[in-house]
């Protein structure tokens, strides 16, 4: 027999919010995924990537095994947080023309690879950060740049896979100098 419809093509949520200019993001999903569709994973996208819930179950699997730092996870979300909140002020304060500007911090932990790359590909041990103060500093910077890449680069509304690109291009950097703020530290507190 031969098979008529292989699968179904569509935009997912993230695309679509970010495809428009001069509407806000949420209105551009027209009511068709509200956070938990998305939260549970009741909306198209790449596998792996839709169920938060799913993901969340696996980063307490890593976290309770030792696989994947915590402090990586919780550094990536503060990340995500705080830049959400800074371009959601600042594009109201410029009237941006811009739909993902002004898209929540919550939704931006559920739309697109977010959750996923934050749990399994930001924890990865070998490109990751080793210092527990330059996790802290290797997550968050990714949660940074994943939101300003998603809100600023219309072109690319994904960001996360880049922005973990870059942190780990700078994660021997931030060891280095954790590791120097470490042994100043020391050797003030043995000279006096």
């Amino acid at each position: 027999s031969v098979w008529t419809v292989d699968g179904i093509s569509q935009a997912t949520p993230l695309l679509q919010a970010s495809s428009e200019q001069g509407f806000k993001a949420l209105d551009l999903l027209g009511g068709n995924y509200t956070w938990y569709d998305m939260f549970y994973g009741f909306i198209p996208g790449s596998i792996g990537e839709t169920s938060v819930i799913a993901i969340l179950l696996g980063a307490l699997f890593l976290i309770v095994t030792g696989i994947g730092s915590w402090r990586i996870m919780l550094g990536t979300l503060i990340g995500m947080i705080c830049t959400a909140y800074l371009t959601n002020y600042f594009g109201e304060a410029v009237n941006s023309e811009n739909p993902m500007l002004f898209l929540p911090a919550h939704y931006h932990f559920v739309m697109g690879g977010f959750a996923f790359g934050m749990v399994f590909m930001a924890t990865d041990p070998v490109s990751a950060t080793q210092t527990d103060k330059g996790r802290w500093v290797y997550g968050f910077l990714i949660g940074f740049m994943c939101v300003l890449i998603r809100s600023i680069n219309p072109a690319y509304p994904e960001g996360m896979m880049l922005s973990i690109l870059f942190a780990n291009a700078f994660s021997p950097l931030i060891d280095y100098f954790v590791m120097k703020s470490h042994i100043r530290k020391r050797i003030s507190r043995f000279a006096a």
